[in-house]
This record gives structure tokens, C-alpha cells and sequence, in this order.
């Protein structure tokens, strides 16, 4: 049986809770990823997505010229635009439950956490490709 553990990635990239959205948004950009777990005090506490970033800044219709907009973004945290109850699995689950959650809840990802509620890493929908490929693939 193919667990979660086996396809997640490990020690994914976090942010603080208190950083700025524009913190957020270079750090995605700079690692070329599209969600980030929030910590706070090194404590799991969150995900912040780009979508999430997306919906959170000022629209095109909005009359804010470009500083104005990232001066905005600089000054709001990543508590203001983070989900602070993501759903979680954990690494021993069965690689098919994280890929039918993934698929019930139109989600893009999953927050691996222990018993604990410590992160340990992340499933995304590229992990669960990986998997398919690896699984049906040419041996």
C-alpha cells in the first residue's frame, strides 16, 4: 500500500504568521510554489495559497495606482489572507485517501501533520501525479 509519507515533500517552505502578503508572494515566486504553510513560533498554524493572495489584493477596477496597492500588501500579514484551519492528513494514510480528499474538496493540496499537529511536510496534486506515473508507468 503506497502511503502519504512515501510522495509527500518534505520540510516544504513556510512563512511566519506575522510576515507581510508581499513576503508571501516572493517567496512563492522565488521558489516557484503556489501555497505555503503558516507557522507561528515554529508551531503550524495555517496555509497561506495564491489563490488565497489573488482574492485577498486589490482587484483591476480599483482606482489604487501600483504603490498604493503594494504598500497595502506590505503592511497586511499573512494572517489576514490565510486559511487558518487547512485540512490536514496524516503520513501514514493511504496515498488513495489524501487523493480522494484531494478530489472531494476541489483542493490543490494537503498539510501532512503527526499526531502532534506538527508539519512534516506537503501533499500536492504534482506529489499525487508523481505517484500515478511511478504506479502505471513503463517499469
Amino acid at each position: 500500500m503506497q502511503t502519504v509519507e512515501q510522495w509527500m515533500t518534505r520540510n516544504p517552505y513556510t512563512i511566519e504568521i506575522d510576515a507581510s502578503i508581499i513576503e508571501a508572494m516572493h517567496l512563492m515566486k522565488e521558489k516557484n510554489i503556489r501555497r505555503l504553510p503558516v507557522t507561528s513560533e515554529g508551531k503550524f498554524c495555517g496555509l497561506i495559497t495564491d489563490l488565497m493572495i489573488k482574492s485577498f489584493t486589490p482587484g483591476q477596477s480599483t482606482s489604487l495606482d501600483t504603490w498604493e496597492v503594494h504598500y497595502i500588501l506590505a503592511k497586511a500579514t499573512v494572517k489576514d489572507a490565510m486559511n487558518p484551519h487547512p485540512m490536514t492528513i496524516t503520513p501514514d494514510s493511504p496515498l488513495c485517501q489524501a487523493a480522494q480528499i484531494i478530489h472531494d474538496n476541489k483542493l490543490n493540496g494537503l498539510c501532512v501533520t503527526d499526531g502532534s499537529n506538527n508539519l512534516v511536510g506537503m501533499l500536492t496534486t504534482t506529489n499525487l501525479m508523481e505517484a500515478l506515473i511511478s504506479i502505471c508507468g513503463p517499469n
